[in-house]
């Protein structure tokens, strides 16, 4: 009795242990590169759009670690490469966002130098995904201009400006094919609808950042479905 009480502790020890290494397998990795918008200043950790996307995810069986974000609110694509470069990050993610440019914009920088940069940014973002450009998408970037911080600027000015990066940004996930998606129509919604803004009258708040996640969502989810067949 007492060995056959062994064998079957040993054998719950062994299935419980490939068990924890089944789903230590099956767990997925999401980096977000970016600036104050992927960094979600103003907001809650919890409403940040990375930690929304993980946390939606999650809740429908496709299992993320918690989100690693390289961010930082002010950054340009420089400022960015530099933070990867000096995070210690895995050599591969199963998943990775980038968006970046508004500060690039913001301080009046040279749309042609944000071009290279930017290629440099995704390209590593490509590599970081383990070569798999499946697994990188990006995000356009949102128009400040209709916020209230904005009021006694440019509002033309600045919408034409930010049409033009994206039109850069757009162009460069075309050439490398990586999905890209137009999240600047759901930032410019902010002009009539005050729930999208933060507490400092610039960033979005975590209401805008649900609709992102519920805009580009479906992208991971439609990978999951394909890694079952």
């Amino acid at each position: 009795c007492m060995k056959n009480l062994i064998c079957l502790c040993c054998i719950s020890l062994l299935l419980s242990c490939g068990q924890q290494q089944k789903d230590t397998a099956q767990l997925n990795h999401f980096l977000a590169l970016g600036d104050s918008y992927t960094i979600g200043e103003s907001v809650a950790d919890s409403l940040r759009w990375p930690n929304q996307l993980v946390k939606r995810l999650n809740q429908n069986k496709k299992i993320f670690t918690e989100a690693t974000i390289i961010a930082k609110t002010g950054w340009t694509t420089d400022e960015l490469m530099q933070g990867i470069n000096t995070a210690a990050l895995k050599d591969k993610y199963d998943y990775v966002s980038l968006l970046i440019g508004v500060n690039n914009q913001y301080r009046g920088r040279d749309i042609e130098n944000f071009k290279v940069e930017f290629i440099e940014l995704l390209e590593k973002s490509i590599a970081l995904a383990g070569n798999d450009k499946e697994k990188v998408f990006v995000l356009s970037i949102p128009d400040w201009g209709v916020m209230p911080f904005a009021r006694e600027r440019d509002q033309e000015k600045i919408k034409r400006e930010i049409d033009a990066f994206n039109r850069v940004v757009k162009n460069s996930c075309a050439q490398y094919k990586v999905a890209f998606f137009d999240i600047t129509p759901i930032s410019r919604a902010a002009a009539v609808e005050p729930v999208l803004i933060a507490s400092d009258g610039l960033h979005p708040s975590g209401e805008m950042y649900a609709r992102w996640v519920e805009y580009i969502i479906n992208f991971i989810k439609i990978e999951a479905n394909s890694e079952r067949k």
